[in-house]
């Protein structure tokens, strides 16, 4: 994943970031006692926004504990985890390890094909525990492989592509709320892989690589239709967050959705444009 799912942190309570923080940090630490430090390596804010959904959905009650890391080794920190925790380290390990792969066959980076083999035994026993979410990512990098050496140049191809594929992580289990779940995972999938075209976009014209966007690039409003794009994609993924029960932490995941994500945005647009407020 990209960690594009993140929090404002300008907006929020001091108990609110401390939340935050303490699952981020249990997901380190879930990461670490899966992976060893190779999986520390895989940490991503878009997982650790995943446990707060589940665990605000699911209610499992979370252990806390403090303690000190290598990250952090003077002061101890807050951890707060529990299954849905190390629910999300395997899917944080199964999406990093064919992201790892891919870079080394596009690019030949010995660095991601290390990490990829320190990572190898772990990955084969979450496919094993979980098949469903790991033929969801083997389909997912077979289908855009294939449409990226294709190159296919519709929009909304690899972005559905991308959906999919998180659609299925999102998804722990077939029950009341799965149809919500995924359809946040697919709306957020596309939202992710789309914002992150939009940031690429010059890198990828430069190198010509493929990028859904090129077919926009050029115009006079091209970040304008951009941030339309987006909008709608988190507009869609937003109504299913709605329609679940959610109470607890309500506030910091619609900080994430609402607001989060396009704080994101702006630091994207200010980059690229120079001169844009993103707003």
């Amino acid at each position: 994943m990209f960690g594009y799912i993140t929090i404002n942190k300008d907006v929020l309570t001091e108990a609110e970031i401390q939340v935050y923080q303490a699952c981020y940090c249990g997901l380190c630490d879930a990461l670490y006692r899966s992976g060893g430090p190779a999986g520390q390596l895989t940490l991503t804010y878009d997982m650790t926004f995943l446990v707060l959904l589940l665990e605000s959905l699911y209610e499992h009650g979370m252990s806390q504990t403090m303690a000190r890391c290598l990250p952090h080794p003077v002061r101890k920190r807050m951890h707060l985890k529990n299954d849905l925790t190390d629910y999300a380290a395997d899917m944080n390990i199964l999406l990093a390890y064919d992201n790892l792969l891919d870079d080394w066959r596009d690019d030949r980076r010995v660095d991601r094909a290390a990490l990829a083999g320190l990572l190898k035994k772990r990955h084969k026993r979450i496919c094993a525990a979980r098949p469903r979410q790991a033929k969801a990512v083997k389909d997912y990098m077979t289908a855009l492989s294939r449409a990226e050496a294709e190159g296919d140049t519709g929009l909304e191809t690899a972005a559905v592509l991308t959906g999919r594929m998180l659609a299925e992580i999102f998804v722990i289990q077939e029950d009341h709320w799965a149809m919500d779940l995924r359809q946040m995972g697919f709306y957020l999938g596309k939202f992710i892989y789309l914002i992150d075209a939009y940031e690429d976009i010059e890198e990828d014209l430069k190198k010509d690589s493929y990028n859904p966007l090129k077919g926009l690039y050029g115009r006079e409003d091209f970040d304008d239709q951009c941030k339309e794009i987006l909008m709608m994609q988190m507009g869609e993924c937003c109504r299913a967050f709605e329609r679940l029960p959610i109470v607890e932490n309500a506030g910091l995941l619609r900080n994430i959705l609402y607001s989060g994500v396009w704080a994101k945005f702006a630091a994207v647009y200010q980059r690229r444009t120079k001169t844009g407020d993103g707003e």
